[in-house]
């Protein structure tokens, strides 16, 4: 396979991945698996397949103050609290509505960064950007529509996704402030490990010990810790070695497209036109903002 194959081949696999994860997870809870066992059973699988990784590459892990500290924060706010509010939206709302909020994440981290990051100030087009994707967000709850047929509540799924990819944003801001003291990879798995640790540890404060899945509900958590989290880690790890972020940043549009019809073809979910006209205002503002911040800093980099 040439180059050019195996990186459009590692950006379907990304997306495939993390596209998929909603649909899983509504396929757990339908197993009964309640969704904090959820988080904890996918974060241990994904922290042993990430030190599986590490022990065939045979690479270590550096876990100096800084790099232990943001991959602390890191676990908390971009692995245990998405995990968990994100499996609490998906009792409530389709993997497809969950899924498009999840385009949200890049304006959330750039208007988190105009106060944060003193370099990264917001320009008029993020503004509009976000104008933009916010009246998608309004319109999808306004709709009423979830892609259930009955039981959504789309106002609840909305706000606990909301906060959980809030928590994505924030944890970004924090490693981007720090960026340069650490190494990727590094932090990387210390998220992985310590992510796990604290999911199973609520896992036991509000359910308790569960009880042990059926072969659907272990499959779906084996599929979730490996093709939702490791197998996307490791192939984004990967790409962004060999193509330009800007590049890579297909897969953010990708994800959601991918939860929307894997929702409705495998799980009957409805594409309702609350969530095809709100996503697709959400979609405009992120990838219009994304696409004219990425020109800029090209500019930038490039200006004498």
């Amino acid at each position: 396979m040439t180059t050019q194959g195996r990186i459009w081949l590692a950006v379907a696999l990304a997306s495939l991945g993390w596209g998929t994860s909603g649909v899983m997870t509504r396929v757990a809870l339908g197993e009964d698996i309640e969704p904090f066992a959820i988080a904890a059973g996918r974060s241990v699988v994904a922290a042993a397949g990430i030190a599986i990784w590490l022990l065939i590459r045979r690479r270590s892990v550096d876990a100096d103050r800084t790099t232990l500290l943001v991959g602390i924060v890191m676990a908390t706010t971009n692995m245990a609290a998405p995990l968990v509010l994100g499996n609490l939206a998906l009792q409530y709302a389709g993997a497809g509505f969950v899924g498009v909020l999840a385009s949200l994440i890049p304006l959330f981290t750039a208007v988190i960064a105009h106060f944060a990051l003193p370099d990264e100030p917001m320009r008029l087009v993020k503004v509009a950007g976000l104008v933009v994707a916010l009246s998608g967000v309004v319109v999808l709850f306004l709709s009423g529509d979830s892609g259930l047929g009955e039981g959504g509540r789309p106002l609840l799924a909305g706000g606990l996704a909301l906060c959980g990819y809030l928590a994505i944003a924030v944890g970004s801001v924090y490693a981007k402030k720090h960026a340069g003291a650490y190494r990727p990879l590094d932090v990387s798995v210390i998220q992985f490990v310590v992510g796990g640790v604290l999911a199973v540890t609520a896992m036991l404060l509000v359910e308790g010990v569960p009880d042990l899945p059926a072969a659907g509900g272990l499959g779906s958590l084996l599929y979730l810790g490996t093709v939702t989290t490791v197998l996307p880690f490791l192939v984004y790890y990967w790409l962004l070695q060999h193509v330009t972020v800007t590049y890579s940043a297909i897969i953010g549009y990708l994800v959601p497209l991918v939860a929307v019809i894997v929702g409705v073809v495998a799980l009957d979910e409805r594409l309702q036109p609350g969530i095809v006209i709100g996503g697709a205002l959400i979609l405009a503002g992120v990838i219009v903002t994304d696409r004219v911040e990425m020109r800029t800093r090209v500019q930038a980099a490039v200006r004498p």
